[in-house]
């Protein structure tokens, strides 16, 4: 009688291809969506100038950016929104990911502060608390 050696089985072995498919996707949407973010945060707007402040510390929590323009415009996540919808949109996220990230307003230096009021306005009425302005250092400032 003949003994299966285990050497010799002839069982097919566990497929990594998939896997390693897998992970290639999770690598590629990964630098994608960090470049995205990245490339977000760079917008270019001449930013105010402050004298006083700390730099920006490296921060466990997940950051959100609003931008404000001259003349008033709100753009969050590359979409321009009104005011009202504004609103909304932060309690969606909140809805999703809760209140445990930063909201970062970068406004251009020449806007109004009745277009800044209603973005403070309504992070407050959305329990965010974490909100803080990108301004320039005085050297740094363009």
């Amino acid at each position: 009688m003949r003994v299966a050696h285990p050497a010799r089985s002839s069982d097919a072995g566990f497929n990594m291809t998939p896997m390693i498919d897998v992970v290639f996707l999770l690598i590629i949407f990964f630098l994608v969506s960090s470049h995205l973010a990245h490339q977000e945060s760079q917008l270019p707007l001449p930013l105010p100038v402050a004298q006083s402040g700390d730099p920006p510390a490296e921060s466990p929590w997940r950051r959100m950016t609003i931008h404000l323009r001259e003349d008033g415009r709100i753009s969050l996540g590359g979409q321009t929104l009104a005011a009202g919808e504004l609103s909304a949109r932060l309690e969606s996220v909140i809805a999703e990911r809760g209140t445990e990230f930063e909201v970062r307003i970068r406004g251009d230096r020449q806007v109004a502060y009745q277009h800044v009021e209603p973005v403070l306005w309504a992070c407050a009425q959305a329990g965010l608390w974490n909100v803080a302005f990108a301004v320039y250092r005085p050297e740094d400032a363009r």
